[in-house]
């Protein structure tokens, strides 16, 4: 578990039951050392050694993105390719004239970060991408808006006002059949967000954010991925897929009466698959067991890990599924899945407590009561398949 436990802070029993999905909660001083998360310091190097182009790094100001020529400036190198060298003082002018500062999909470049998302993953079982917002002004990067997915928003370091209109559609999607009606010209409500400060919102609410109380505002956005009835039915097509009926080309040509018994036959299938009480956890066992997240090498152990006691691993997926078999374990993650025999059970279970940190292997084998040597065995099958990561050792 984090150490900032963002599902302990948001109510971990009480959020799912009572708030999510269904309206908004903000929780002032949530966070007791936001800088955890990420500082002001770490912004700066992960600005300084990555090379980030639009729109994972870009500048936003009232709903405009800013050309990147007006904060970098093309570097050719000797093999005669161009990249984009950030320009700090172009860059602070601005954002001093009122530019926000986004960088998309953060967590996997700063680890805190990234293991933050990865518990709320395990917690809400769905992806989570994480955003950093940055802005010293009242003017607002992004205008009264609503986004497609809900959000939990940590704010670092010093305020931002947010104004919450409320949703004036229920649930719009991505690709949705309209869109949501405008927002009321008055916020249901004003909140100012200091740091430690946490704020979930569910998608389709209208909102803006500025930096308006007169000090610069570090915030981060966690945005959870939605799972709608149109991923189930989208999921259920494919399933059906083992049917004849669904197999079959429609009866475009035939007489009506034909039409209509196929679709009767149709309609009986997607039923039937609905009424199964188990659907719903079916389907999310399959998306668990396919989430690939932040997938890691585990260099230099290129072939089979080594039985070293000190060596530390990780899951690369906060949604891994162990589940008790007939004659063993079955173990699921990263779109693989592993038939174990039974011993490898407790570790497996022991992976999956610890995310997102790692675990020794000597804890490992220690656990499930196995030798180094089998214990890396175990763990080999699943490096190579992407589900762990090693760290530390020698080749």
């Amino acid at each position: 578990m984090s150490p900032l436990s963002l599902a302990e802070r948001l109510g971990r029993d009480t959020f799912p039951a009572q708030v999510y999905h269904r309206q908004y909660l903000h929780v002032p001083g949530a966070i007791p050392a936001p800088g955890d998360l990420i500082t002001w310091d770490d912004l700066n190097n992960i600005l300084a050694t990555h090379r980030l182009d639009p729109p994972r790094l870009r500048l936003s100001a009232e709903g405009e993105m800013l050309p990147q020529y007006r904060y970098s400036a093309p570097v050719t190198t000797r093999r005669h390719t161009v990249w984009q060298r950030l320009h700090p003082a172009e860059l602070h002018e601005r954002l001093t004239e009122g530019a926000s500062l986004v960088i998309d999909a953060v967590d996997e470049l700063h680890p805190a970060v990234g293991n933050a998302a990865m518990e709320l993953e395990q917690w809400l079982r769905t992806g989570v991408q994480t955003n950093l917002y940055a802005s010293w002004t009242a003017r607002e990067g992004f205008g009264v808006h609503w986004d497609d997915h809900d959000v939990v928003v940590a704010q670092v370091d010093g305020s931002k006002r947010w104004k919450i209109y409320g949703p004036t559609r229920t649930a719009p999607m991505y690709k949705d059949t309209e869109e949501p009606e405008d927002p009321p010209e008055k916020p249901l409500t004003e909140i100012v967000m200091r740091p430690g400060d946490l704020l979930y919102l569910p998608r389709g609410w209208w909102h803006s954010v500025a930096a308006s109380e007169g000090e610069h505002s570090l915030h981060l956005t966690f945005g959870i991925q939605t799972t709608t009835g149109a991923q189930l039915v989208s999921w259920l097509s494919d399933e059906l897929r083992r049917k004849e009926v669904l197999r079959l080309d429609l009866p475009v040509f035939a007489p009506p009466e034909e039409q209509a018994d196929y679709l009767e036959r149709l309609k009986k299938e997607v039923v039937a698959a609905l009424e199964d009480p188990g659907v719903l956890a079916r389907y999310m066992g399959v998306r668990d067991a396919e989430d690939v997240t932040r997938m890691r090498p585990s260099l230099p152990h290129i072939g089979s890990v080594p039985a070293l006691p000190e060596l530390r691993v990780r899951l690369t997926t906060a949604r891994a599924l162990c589940e008790d078999a007939d004659d063993g374990v079955t173990f699921r993650a990263c779109g693989n899945e592993w038939d174990m025999a039974p011993a490898a059970g407790p570790l497996l279970r022991r992976l999956i407590s610890a995310v997102p940190d790692a675990v020794t292997l000597g804890e490992l084998a220690a656990t499930a009561q196995l030798s180094l040597d089998d214990a890396a065995g175990v763990l080999t099958e699943l490096v190579h398949g992407q589900a762990v990561a090693v760290e530390g050792g020698s080749a």
